[in-house]
C-alpha cells in the first residue's frame, strides 16, 4: 500500500515516472549530503562525452553521501537474508542527457561483497568493497569507511548531525537541484546506460559535519574549489528502482 501511495506523488519530479513496474526497493537512512563546488574542467575528462555536466550558479558540484541502507529487496520478494542492510557511501556529480537531469557516480563503496558484485554485474556501477562502521548516538552519526577492493587510498571518517528542523524545499532552490535526482547514468563497454528511481520529496535538515579523514576525492584526482562543504541531512528515504536501459547513441 505504501508503494502505491508513493507512486501517486509525482508532482515533485522533473520528468514523468518511467513506464513499467519497479523491480527493487531499499531505504536510505541517516543520509549526509556534503557538496563542494568544482570547476567543470576538473571533471570533464572523467565523464562520458555523451553527458553534459549540469551546473548551478555557473559551477559544477560534487557530492559525498554516506548513509545506512536497509530493507533491500526485489519486487514481490522478502528481503534477502544477511544481504538487505549495510552502510554505503557514494561520490557523485550532476549531469544531463538530452535535457534529462541525473547523477553520474565516480565511485560507490559498500560494506557487503555480494551487493558490490551484484551492482557491478547487473547495474554497471563503479562499486567497491569497503570496511565500514556507522555508529549512532541520538542525532549524532559517526561514519567510517576504508576501501578494500582496490589499491586506491580511499578513506573517510566523519561525524555529522542535523542542526535545524525538517523542511521541504521548493523547485527553484539549490536544495532541489542537488537532491531531487531521479536517474543514474553509467557506462559499460563503451555504451551509455540509465536507470530510473522514484521517492517522495526529500525531507531535509541543515547539518554540521567534521571530516577527520577524507581521501575519496584525492583518490579520484579531483580538487574542490572550497574546503567547506554545503551540508544537509535526511533521516530516511524509501526508494524504488526500475530496470537499467542501454541508450541507443
Amino acid at each position: 500500500m505504501f508503494n502505491n501511495n508513493l507512486l501517486k506523488q509525482t508532482e515533485h519530479r522533473p520528468f514523468p515516472l518511467p513506464k513499467g513496474p519497479w523491480i527493487m526497493t531499499q531505504t536510505w537512512n541517516h543520509v549526509l549530503f556534503a557538496h563542494w563546488p568544482i570547476s567543470v574542467g576538473s571533471i570533464r575528462d572523467k565523464i562520458p562525452d555523451q553527458l553534459e555536466i549540469d551546473m548551478y550558479n555557473q559551477k559544477a558540484w560534487i557530492g559525498i553521501l554516506p548513509f545506512y541502507l536497509n530493507n533491500l529487496r526485489l519486487r514481490n520478494l522478502p528481503p534477502i537474508p544477511l544481504s538487505s542492510a549495510f552502510p554505503e557511501l557514494n561520490v557523485r556529480t550532476y549531469v544531463t542527457y538530452k535535457g534529462i537531469p541525473g547523477i553520474y557516480f565516480f565511485s560507490l563503496d559498500a560494506d557487503h561483497q555480494l551487493a558490490v558484485l551484484s551492482a557491478r554485474t547487473f547495474f554497471h556501477l563503479p562499486y567497491y568493497y569497503a570496511k565500514m562502521q556507522i555508529t549512532l548516538n541520538k542525532d549524532d552519526v559517526e561514519f567510517k569507511s576504508t576501501r578494500k577492493s582496490s589499491n586506491q587510498n580511499a578513506e573517510m571518517v566523519a561525524r555529522y548531525h542535523p542542526v535545524t528542523k525538517r523542511y521541504h524545499h521548493q523547485k527553484e532552490t539549490m536544495e532541489y537541484w542537488l537532491t531531487e535526482r531521479y536517474r543514474f547514468y553509467t557506462t559499460h563497454k563503451g555504451d551509455l546506460y540509465y536507470e530510473d528511481i522514484h521517492h517522495l520529496p526529500w525531507s531535509l535538515q541543515k547539518a554540521e559535519a567534521e571530516f577527520s579523514k577524507n581521501t575519496l576525492l584525492s583518490a579520484l584526482d579531483i580538487d574542490v574549489i572550497n574546503s567547506s562543504p554545503l551540508l544537509h541531512y535526511s533521516e530516511s528515504q524509501k526508494v524504488l528502482f526500475w530496470p537499467i536501459h542501454r541508450i541507443e547513441t
